[in-house]
């Protein structure tokens, strides 16, 4: 904690003029702060018009002050928040008076973190502050909405205890090996750990969608030269982001655009184009094309419709890694002659459309919102975090060797595997952290929240 037992103060407001400004005090010192800067005391949580004055007894402005004593407030602490017009002079000068009464300056986020340690909301809904203020579309919106209020931390709280059950039964059958029941191959143990399993996969499920909603999905457009790599970019982009010519090669190195689809946000990644014969530039941007598509939620594989798909093409695709998504462009359908069209596979969406028309970009733009998680139904979507991915997919693999390691007969290594992933799933909700952890996390906010 940055401030720990001190009181801390802060314009909560955005920097910049308003119709309305706060500032907010919060610590032990309020209670006499406010008997100092307005001479009595205030009624806990009501609102009241109060001249606000510097310390001459000059009036500043005429606003509304409310106090919130603990332990009913955001921070758990004594809480004053002085409701002013917004113009930045005028609440600078309100917060070095209160400074001035014993206040010191809030760090970044340091209002929130006061809130998690006083146990008023743990780590997911701290961070789901930060998510909210910064969402740029309303499924982000109410998906933030959803972490704030407890949603995921329900459903990591549920895991846990699921998981208590589990070792607590292995534990004990551990514990007493005279018993004449074999308690490890219980058929009810087992489907215990297979239903864990099955929600840990749902979860993980729920929580990449919230991460696409929250960061963004990536997504690498390959392809050989003169497929219409960057044309389609500048399409998706709305100008003119990339240079298009009709010279091969023209795309030597990694192009990024960053775009908003209905308020979804889209990372865009136009590549210079593949093939063996090109010069010592070309295989620089295409070694940088690779590394890009290690990093990629998907992969568009543009072909030239005029060609179809060529040996060059599934040389590419055969050249993958594992577990990123590609989906087939046709391009070009303007030259061809072919209608726009949209077609699913099992392991991939295949399309059909014009970068220089624009014929079947809103089916592409349609099938991206739908990628992302825009069109799904969004009960049990939450604003996650790369690390909340990280530790559900530590746990899904601590749960399936536990799995393994009971089939085998291994009662103790399977706890200790449950054991590690409670570990992990506690680390969510911020029930095990590190300081460093809470450090990054807290400092990412803005000074005043």
């Amino acid at each position: 904690m940055t401030n720990p037992g001190k009181t801390i103060a802060a314009i909560s407001t955005p920097a910049g003029k308003g119709g309305i400004g706060i500032v907010r005090v919060s610590g032990p010192a309020v209670p006499e702060i406010t008997q100092a800067f307005f001479g009595y005391p205030l009624k806990s949580r009501q609102a009241r018009l109060h001249a606000f004055k510097d310390v001459q007894g000059e009036t500043l402005d005429r606003g509304i002050a409310l106090y919130f004593e603990a332990p009913n407030s955001y921070t758990g602490e004594d809480v004053l928040e002085l409701q002013a017009h917004g113009g930045p002079v005028l609440l600078d000068l309100l917060l070095q008076r209160i400074l001035a009464l014993g206040a010191v300056p809030a760090a970044p986020g340091e209002f929130t973190e006061r809130a998690f340690l006083n146990h008023k909301i743990d780590l997911t809904q701290a961070e789901a502050v930060a998510d909210l203020i910064e969402s740029s579309s309303e499924q982000a919106v109410r998906a933030a909405a959803r972490s704030l209020e407890g949603r995921f931390s329900k459903t990591v709280n549920e895991l846990l205890s699921q998981l208590t059950y589990l070792r607590t039964y292995i534990e004990a059958a551990l514990d007493f090996p005279e018993e004449e029941i074999d308690f490890l191959n219980d058929t009810t143990l087992r489907e215990k750990l297979d239903q864990l399993r099955e929600k840990i996969s749902e979860t993980l499920q729920a929580t990449r969608v919230g991460f696409l909603l929250k960061e963004g999905m990536k997504v690498v457009i390959l392809g050989l030269p003169n497929a219409g790599k960057s044309r389609l970019l500048n399409r998706l982009a709305g100008r003119d982001a990339a240079i298009v010519t009709d010279i091969a090669g023209t795309t030597r190195d990694v192009l990024r655009e960053h775009i908003h689809i209905d308020g979804l946000p889209l990372h865009i990644v136009d590549t210079a184009g593949l093939r063996d014969n090109a010069g010592i530039v070309e295989q620089e941007g295409i070694k940088r094309a690779w590394r890009e598509v290690e990093t990629a939620d998907r992969v568009f594989l543009l072909i030239d419709d005029c060609i179809g798909m060529t040996p060059a093409d599934r040389k590419i695709m055969s050249e993958l890694p594992g577990g990123v998504r590609v989906d087939i462009i046709y391009n070009k359908l303007d030259i061809s002659g072919r209608s726009p069209y949209i077609k699913e596979a099992a392991d991939h969406t295949e399309l059909g459309l014009s970068a220089h028309t624009g014929a079947g970009i809103d089916l592409l733009t349609r099938y991206l919102k739908t990628a992302i998680g825009a069109e799904q139904t969004m009960e049990n979507t939450v604003i996650a975090r790369r690390r909340h991915i990280e530790a559900l997919l530590a746990v899904q693999k601590h749960a399936d060797i536990a799995k393994q390691q009971l089939e085998a007969g291994a009662g103790e290594l399977a706890a200790e595997e449950l054991s590690q992933a409670q570990s992990k799933l506690s680390s969510i909700t911020g029930e095990f952290s590190s300081d460093e952890l809470l450090g990054q996390i807290f400092s990412s906010f803005c000074i005043g929240k």
